[in-house]
């Protein structure tokens, strides 16, 4: 059994209630710098799911572990539509009642805009960049992120300078989760039944 959760009617809702403790972020030069190690836990804010991500001054835009991506139509709106397979990683929190790679969270989000990304040894590669919120050290947070596999990589998320920037980062190279504050996140068992309100569920 596999459970796919379709996230996209969460766009105008409000965040799960695990969220209302979290700060906001001011996005301001003015705000105190807070240092975070090269490694700390992110939870998206719409869906309470708990992903490592790696701090990184090496790239410019932050990038989500995407799979299926497909772009659509909304509204004469350009949207992509992909998914994130919880089992690629199996971060997310267990009482061990279902496996990981039961669970696919489903996004449809407006695209940002388009970017290409030029590889060593290999043709460039289009990735779509939409905007998503996310709990990082107790603060909520929005960034861009790029949507690539990111499924052989150590890290399904990446946060870059464009983030660390706005939001008055500074990273720790040589420790890693020294976050102060966490964000409440989700078991796979909640996820998994979200209220009908906020996703609809399907099982395949």
């Amino acid at each position: 059994m596999k459970v796919l959760a379709i996230l996209s009617s969460l766009l105008l809702g409000t965040a799960p209630m695990a969220y209302v403790h979290a700060e906001e972020s001011k996005q301001s030069p003015e705000r105190i710098p807070e240092t975070l190690g090269f490694v700390e836990w992110v939870v998206m804010n719409d869906t309470g799911v708990r992903l490592k991500a790696r701090l990184d001054t090496g790239a410019k835009t932050s990038s989500l572990h995407a799979t299926n991506v497909e772009e659509f139509t909304r509204n004469d709106e350009k949207w992509v539509r992909f998914q994130l397979p919880l089992g690629d990683h199996e971060d997310q929190p267990t009482k061990g009642k279902i496996e990981h790679d039961e669970v696919v969270l489903e996004f449809e989000r407006p695209i940002h805009r388009t970017i290409r990304i030029k590889r060593k040894g290999a043709e460039s590669q289009r990735r779509h960049v939409v905007r998503m919120d996310f709990c990082i050290a107790g603060t909520i947070h929005e960034t861009q992120f790029s949507l690539t596999d990111r499924g052989n990589f150590s890290y399904p998320v990446l946060l870059g300078r464009r983030f660390m920037r706005d939001d008055n980062i500074l990273t720790d190279s040589a420790n890693s989760f020294i976050a102060q504050k966490e964000c409440e996140y989700s078991t796979l068992e909640e996820i998994a039944k979200l209220d009908i309100e906020e996703a609809e569920v399907k099982v395949q």
